[in-house]
């Protein structure tokens, strides 16, 4: 149930920061999540984008990080 629970958050945190993602032809999927650690995968504009780290690091994951605590960081596959 807490599984589903922290999915669920992560899933709505992540539907949140699409809109900012998608005004630069971006999306992220959350793909798992395992120990802590939220697994995406970037796409359409933001996969191979030269600020790709950038965003994953600077923007998604400090967003999730910043509402849901217990995330420990966040790794695109």
């Amino acid at each position: 149930m807490a599984e589903q629970n922290l999915r669920a958050r992560v899933e709505q945190a992540l539907a949140d920061l699409r809109p900012a993602l998608a005004m630069d032809g971006g999306d992220v999927e959350l793909v798992a999540i395992a120990d802590g650690v939220v697994q995406v995968r970037l796409m359409g504009a933001c996969s191979g984008c030269p600020m790709a780290a950038m965003t994953l690091v600077g923007f998604v994951e400090e967003r999730l990080k910043s509402q849901i605590p217990e995330i420990r960081g966040v790794e695109s596959v």
